[in-house]
């Protein structure tokens, strides 16, 4: 029993992580990936993180995770917990992802949305701005930032703290059918 309940867990985040089929502008067309230099954040951050996802096709409803978060310039570390039990890490160096995953994560579990869900949070507007495809736009306000094609928006983020990784941000992913909510604070030392 103690091991079904984070199997179960891990399965709702794949369903909330993975791609279904999109209602793109363009049939076919994914969101661009970033692949941003962890250097491009501009800051060395440490975060501890409550994260819960809602996909439209969960009918288990919302699922939450753990999550500890590190960025400085040479790389960006995210841990995902469930109940205490580390069920993923991924490390980005700005050129390669690694990940090390729990054998209860789903295959389909795609360690590249995380990144770049991560990076369209946190990274600065013109950083983001520059890893963009032609076409696309990025708009970023106070509490706001809109990721748009062909006037159509896709991601939108609202953030409740300052900075943008302190308090609580909501990220509405319209192409891929899923919100992620994210509560952070900077992690003790």
């Amino acid at each position: 029993m103690r091991g079904l309940i984070p199997a179960l867990l891990v399965a709702g985040l794949v369903a909330c992580t993975t791609t279904p089929r999109p209602r793109p502008a363009a049939p076919g067309e994914p969101l661009p990936e970033l692949r941003l230099a962890p250097a491009a954040l501009g800051a060395s951050v440490s975060l501890a993180q409550q994260l819960v996802f809602a996909h439209e096709q969960d009918p288990g409803g919302p699922r939450s995770l753990e999550a500890l978060m590190e960025v400085d310039p040479a790389r960006m570390q995210l841990a995902g917990l469930a109940l205490g039990q580390r069920i993923l890490t991924l490390r980005w160096d700005g050129t390669r992802l690694d990940e090390e995953r729990d054998p209860r994560l789903p295959a389909q579990f795609n360690s590249a949305l995380v990144l770049r869900d991560v990076q369209l949070v946190y990274w600065p507007a013109d950083a983001v701005r520059a890893a963009l495809p032609a076409g696309w736009t990025l708009e970023d306000g106070p509490g706001r930032r809109t990721l748009s094609k062909n006037g159509r928006e896709w991601v939108t983020v609202r953030y409740d703290g300052q900075p943008r990784w302190e308090g609580r941000t909501q990220l509405t992913n319209l192409s891929e059918h899923y919100q992620l909510t994210i509560e952070s604070h900077v992690a003790d030392e």
